[in-house]
């Protein structure tokens, strides 16, 4: 059996990849492997021997930084804006299903954050708080800067799932007696909770990771990202990569998870199509 040759471009597409692949997961590999430093071990390599010392580390009193509290900060954070950013862009995909006066300029303000330099986003509204004479904080001014990021992104999103949505379906249950209500809770929202999910997750993990918008706008206690820029600086020790190593895992789990009840909603749904 003869094979077609392959030409030039799929080559350099594919060193193009391996680079890109080697570039991303690179460093990511790094810091997991040097967070088994041993005991004596620094923050380059050769390593120092082997062992889980640094992760242990991370539950004790450090003498710069606070892995705990800037972590619940990050997590309480993110899950605030996932909860927002789900409500939000679920109302706006169902609003803008259907044109209304003024509909053009409030999809365009709402995408515009995206092209606007983060950190001029975040010095902005920790200016408008200081002039108001209200203190910046993170469940306060860097909360609605994070909804600035992620509110666009999960907009998109339900933009493309509801103009993907067939309204034969809502017809249908309309002539069974459905209500509004009814037609929505057992029909509308039912196929779209994949979607949701990943909205969910989107803004959540946007949140979890975002430095330059929160840096004006925390205030006085930082979040899990502030906490660590701020210690490579003065941690000389691999328990920055440790914790480096604990946040990824956490990152991937979360993903899983999400992965799976989105799997799990979408088997369903085809069981009772």
């Amino acid at each position: 059996m003869s094979h077609e040759k392959r030409g030039l471009e799929f080559y350099l597409l594919a060193i193009f990849f391996i680079v890109f692949v080697l570039f991303l997961y690179g460093p990511l590999s790094a810091i997991l492997i040097l967070s088994f430093q041993g005991p004596d071990g620094g923050l380059t390599f050769p390593m120092n021997g082997v062992s889980t010392h640094w992760f242990f580390n991370l539950f004790e009193k450090q003498a710069v930084g606070d892995f705990g509290a800037s972590f619940r900060r990050s997590l309480s954070l993110g899950l605030m804006v996932m909860v927002v950013t789900v409500v939000v862009s679920l109302l706006a995909g169902l609003a803008f299903r259907r044109r209304f006066r003024g509909s053009t300029v409030l999809f365009y303000a709402t995408v515009a954050s995206l092209v606007v330099p983060s950190i001029i986003v975040s010095l902005g509204i920790g200016v408008v708080f200081q002039e108001g004479g209200l203190k910046p904080a993170w469940y306060s001014s860097a909360f609605g800067a994070h909804l600035t990021w992620t509110l666009p992104f999960g907009v998109l999103i339900m933009f493309a799932v509801f103009n993907r949505f067939s309204p034969a379906y809502e017809e249908a249950a309309r002539d069974l007696g459905a209500t509004s209500w009814q037609t929505f809770r057992h029909v509308v929202l039912p196929m779209i909770a994949p979607s949701l999910i990943g909205v969910g997750l989107f803004g959540f993990t946007l949140s979890y990771d975002e430095f330059a918008r929160t840096l004006m706008t925390s205030g006085t206690y930082n979040t899990l990202p502030l906490e660590i820029y701020g210690m490579t600086t003065n941690v000389t020790t691999p328990v920055l990569y440790a914790l480096g190593t604990v946040t990824t895992l956490f990152s991937f789990t979360i993903i899983l998870i999400a992965l799976g009840i989105m799997t799990m909603l979408s088997r369903r749904q085809a069981k009772t199509d």
